[in-house]
């Protein structure tokens, strides 16, 4: 007597096609942004060009904030197109590790508006990276940071040490911590944290920051976690 075939259930997809759905719709997002940024940034400074003997100094400065941020926004999303693409390209140069981390704090906070909140980070030194990519990496943290805070005010810390080859920058904050049956599953895509409310996000902030470290040579682990706060420790080649 033949056996019955027995019918398979369907196989849910792989973490590699998974990765491969999120690089393609970082390409497709990245590159339909790029047109919009690059309007706003040319018509921010066409209006400055006409208008700054008119405008007040309040009003120059706004026009000059919307200008930096649309060009900041088109290289982010160009480095975005790199990395999604399969032979991520880097620009390496001198970076300023302290500014880079002074501007991912910035822009956490205007993601994530926290009153009292602080980042220790003036004591970071100059590394040979990318700052577009750098800025990306620890903006993820620090928002993080301040989306999952406990109950004093944020505190971030941001530190960095030659080891070797390479370097060791540890990012800590004192947020609610992670709890031991999540600390596996935090770079997955889509992923995020169960905390009471909702916070903003597709959940995929430690996934591309893993994966933009991978394209800069490096890599990053949670090296404790508990409810005290968080420390993670990002490995870049020197």
């Amino acid at each position: 007597m033949s056996s019955t075939p027995t019918s398979k259930k369907p196989e849910t997809g792989s973490t590699s096609d998974q990765e491969e759905r999120i690089k393609r719709f970082l390409a497709t997002a990245s590159h339909d942004l790029q047109s919009p940024l690059r309007h706003i940034a040319m018509y921010a400074e066409m209006l400055l060009d006409d208008l700054e003997p008119t405008l007040d100094s309040e009003q120059l400065q706004s026009l000059r904030m919307i200008m930096d941020k649309a060009q900041t926004a088109q290289r982010l999303t160009k480095a975005l197109m790199s990395l999604a693409g399969t032979t991520p390209q880097v620009a390496i140069s001198d970076v300023r590790l302290a500014e880079v981390a002074q501007e991912a704090w910035k822009q956490a906070i205007e993601e994530f508006p926290v009153s009292g909140a602080a980042l220790d980070a003036d004591a970071l030194p100059l590394i040979r990276s990318d700052a577009a990519l750098l800025t990306i990496i620890l903006r993820h943290l620090f928002s993080n940071a301040l989306a999952y805070r406990g109950a004093a005010a944020p505190h971030v810390v941001a530190t960095a040490v030659r080891e070797g080859a390479d370097w060791r920058i540890v990012v800590a904050d004192n947020g609610c911590g992670i709890e031991p049956a999540h600390q596996e599953r935090i770079f997955d895509a889509f992923w995020k944290l169960p905390k009471a409310g909702s916070v903003p996000g597709p959940g995929l902030g430690l996934t591309s920051t893993r994966e933009l470290l991978a394209a800069l040579g490096g890599d990053i682990r949670l090296e404790h976690s508990d409810d005290s706060g968080s420390r993670f420790a990002i490995r870049l080649p020197a």
